[in-house]
């Protein structure tokens, strides 16, 4: 079952399907055997077996009717991360044209996107895979109209306001703006997904040099602190 707040991504939009999906995790409904979210979607599976859509939709309703979702506090636990990221050089070889598309200077894209801080609106495309926004509406860039063949693990690419940090080698529409050392999925871990919905990150300038001293970490020299 899906419980949607909008039709498109905004920051209300988000906040309420976080907070929404953290109230049914809560309420510990049995028969609900997951929960997720999407950019602007919770997503309830349920146990077809058990007491079924019936049962489960008013409750639902009379949860979405308590309050006014899209100004909800976010959940708690969340987290905050640095991590540490060139932008440009042929580590990131699409800044520029970024820059451009957005009426910017590479210094000046470097500036607005490191001084933004992102929160991961959903996880998807690939295992442990994070979107992130919104930008400022300056970053409203189109995607690619064709795919760069494939960027790496840790790269940091824009389009539409939003960021993602590839998990996995990959294809991609979006332009390759940063370079990051950070393993987002970790099979061997009790928890592979490193990023949650609803945690938040800075993509912080360092040099390359800097970056290839922290290739060994797999937080890539990034640092966590828990959002009070």
């Amino acid at each position: 079952m899906l419980v949607s707040f909008g039709d498109r991504l905004s920051e209300p939009a988000n906040r309420a399907a976080l907070a929404f999906r953290a109230a049914v995790d809560r309420a510990g409904w049995a028969g609900v055997e997951e929960t997720s979210t999407s950019l602007v979607s919770a997503y309830l599976r349920y146990d077809p077996l058990g007491r079924g859509a019936d049962d489960l939709r008013p409750r639902l309703a009379a949860l979405l009717a308590e309050r006014d979702w899209s100004a909800a506090e976010l959940p708690q636990g969340r987290r905050f991360f640095r991590i540490p990221t060139v932008y440009g050089t042929h580590m990131a070889p699409q800044l520029s044209e970024a820059a451009a598309a957005a009426g910017l200077t590479a210094a000046q894209a470097i500036a607005s996107i490191s001084q933004a801080r992102v929160r991961v609106t959903t996880i998807g495309f690939a295992p442990g895979q994070p979107y992130l926004g919104e930008l400022p509406e300056v970053w409203d860039i189109p995607r690619q109209s064709a795919l760069t063949p494939t960027v790496p693990v840790g790269a940091l690419v824009v389009a539409i306001r939003q960021l993602v940090l590839f998990s996995v080698t990959t294809p991609t529409g979006w332009r390759h703006i940063g370079q990051t050392a950070f393993r987002l999925f970790r099979p061997e871990s009790a928890s592979p997904f490193v990023l949650r919905p609803g945690d938040e990150a800075q993509f912080v300038p360092v040099a390359p040099e800097d970056l290839a001293n922290m290739d060994a970490d797999p937080d890539g020299g990034a640092t966590c602190a828990v959002i009070r």
